[in-house]
């Protein structure tokens, strides 16, 4: 019997593909000229135009369920109902005749607390993205699958800023009412992900459950650490431990008996990787299923160059993950013991690992603070902070102290410690320092939840006021204090003083909603 799809106001299809498995949805995305087939079995796709997510693209319906609850600005866009369902009018009508691929997930490793997602899609690709991200739901569920959202994603088709209310072609748009999201007007893949990530965000706190922008690994004695950080930071890359058990590389929640995965894959940048420092990630790319997006493929040999960033500098392998050697299936660990929060500090100001109190651990939750450096966007020259409350803020539905709350209630209530980790630069800034090395990152986090450093002294940093170990086996001294590790004192000093006024220009937003012991935490002047 063919899948009815009028709940989601797609009618007229030429062909429903439901639930194909990865290698029928390989063939058919070849067959339709949306991808190439590597030497080694991987599909590479093109994304266009759009290398990564949009996010002046993105908005939410704003109505009378949603106009006291939504975090509404420069993050949240409204959309009028009006505008919303005339653009999706126009998108299933677009879709009519066309062959559709359907994907029913679950996105929540937790049975109590997992949401059904049904992904609609005219690309192949896109429909063994979802298959790769989500979790595949139990085959007794899908006989009788009813989606509590509906994702709506059709690429080819262009929005009408005159018509639909959108700024360009492409829109994202998030309607919590009529529990759906319309993506249009992209290929990028990611943009599923991201969206039914800001859908859990804005669900699950009313559950009194914190969704996290986070990886999260778990050691052989169970004892759970959760990485915050924003994209380039090295979530992906510090989580696959190979001696600990990977949760998940990305998107998590946090409920009252579990840290659990929202994903069922991972979505790892692949620019200039290599086997030697990120191994498990490494072997992906030569994996059957896994599917890379915009890498340089040779068209006629199959070989891949992923040094080669022509298209752009986000090229990204999406992979099941269960490709993942020490990947734990279950995708649920208990509370954390350990909460890193990574920066890419392009600054060289912050230490490579520092002790945060949780004061200070709510202070840089909510600042989200890392660095854009030069030549990762046309017209930046020097680096440039970047601050994104909740190391996510993008996918933040809420205002930033409804996760806020339910983190610091988190570490209280479970005595999590928490840390500050740098994996940006040290002896200077960007173009005159260098870049941490990822063998020093690894062997700081390994001290951290090996327990190594329980009884360590710390130094408070002179500004920062995080607690800096006075020594770690296996690191240099002079890189764990920053102004060492600079040859001129006098500059780290005026460049520090520059990264805490941005700090405290930042937080303004928050100083009415913290505290008076979090807003202590601020750097000092």
């Amino acid at each position: 019997m063919a899948l009815d799809l009028s709940h989601a106001g797609v009618r007229g299809a030429a062909k429903v593909y439901r639930n194909l498995p990865a290698a029928q949805l390989v063939e058919h995305a070849i067959g339709r000229a949306e991808g190439l087939l590597s030497e080694h079995g991987a599909l590479v796709t093109r994304t266009g135009k759009y290398t990564g997510r949009s996010p002046n693209d993105k908005f939410t319906v704003r109505d009378e369920n949603t106009e006291k609850t939504v975090w509404w600005g420069k993050v949240n866009q409204a959309m009028t109902p009006e505008n919303a369902r005339r653009l999706h009018q126009r998108m299933t009508e677009y879709l009519a005749g066309k062959e559709i691929f359907v994907q029913d997930c679950y996105a929540g490793a937790h049975p109590l607390h997992r949401l059904k997602v049904r992904v609609i899609t005219e690309r192949a690709w896109h429909s063994m993205f979802a298959r790769n991200m989500f979790i595949e739901p139990d085959v007794a569920d899908l006989l009788e699958f009813e989606p509590g959202f509906t994702v709506i994603d059709a690429p080819g088709f262009q929005a009408d800023p005159k018509i639909d209310g959108t700024k360009s072609e492409t829109a994202i748009v998030v309607d919590f009412t009529n529990r759906r999201v319309l993506i249009c007007g992209t290929e990028y893949a990611g943009e599923i992900k991201k969206s039914v990530f800001t859908v859990l965000n804005y669900l699950l706190p009313a559950e009194g459950i914190l969704g996290m922008h986070c990886s999260a690994n778990m050691g052989q004695d169970g004892d759970v650490a959760i990485f915050f950080g924003l994209s380039g930071t090295g979530k992906t890359t510090l989580s696959a431990d190979p001696n600990r058990f990977l949760i998940g590389d990305d998107e998590h929640g946090w409920c009252d008996d579990s840290v659990f995965n929202f994903e069922g894959g991972c979505y790892a940048k692949v620019i200039r990787l290599n086997a030697k420092d990120e191994p498990e990630i490494f072997a992906t790319t030569k994996t059957f299923g896994t599917i890379l997006e915009n890498v340089l493929i040779n068209s006629e040999s199959r070989k891949l160059d992923l040094d080669d960033d022509r298209y752009t500098e986000n090229t990204r392998a999406s992979y099941s993950i269960s490709e993942i050697p020490n990947a734990y299936l279950k995708g649920m660990g208990g509370h954390p013991k350990h909460i890193v929060m990574l920066t890419c500090d392009a600054f060289g100001v912050l230490p490579p690992l520092a002790r945060l109190t949780p004061e200070q651990a709510m202070y840089h939750f909510l600042s989200g603070y890392t660095a854009r450096v030069a030549g990762t966007e046309r017209g930046v020259t020097e680096p440039t902070a970047v601050f994104s409350a909740c190391f996510g803020a993008p996918f933040m539905a809420r205002h930033p102290s409804v996760y806020a709350k339910l983190l610091g209630e988190r570490i209280a209530k479970h005595d999590v410690k928490c840390w500050l980790v740098n994996t940006g630069w040290s002896g200077g800034p960007y173009g005159v320092g260098n870049r941490m090395k990822i063998k020093w990152t690894r062997t700081l986090l390994n001290a951290v939840l090996s327990g190594s450093l329980d009884h360590a002294q710390f130094t408070p940093h002179p500004l920062f006021k995080v607690g800096v170990p006075r020594e770690v086996a296996d690191v240099p001294s002079e890189i764990l204090d920053p102004r060492r590790s600079w040859q001129d004192g006098a500059a780290y000093d005026k460049k520090a003083g520059q990264l805490v006024d941005l700090f405290h220009g930042n937080f303004q937003s928050y100083a009415d909603q913290v505290s008076p012991e979090v807003l202590a935490a601020a750097p000092a002047y």
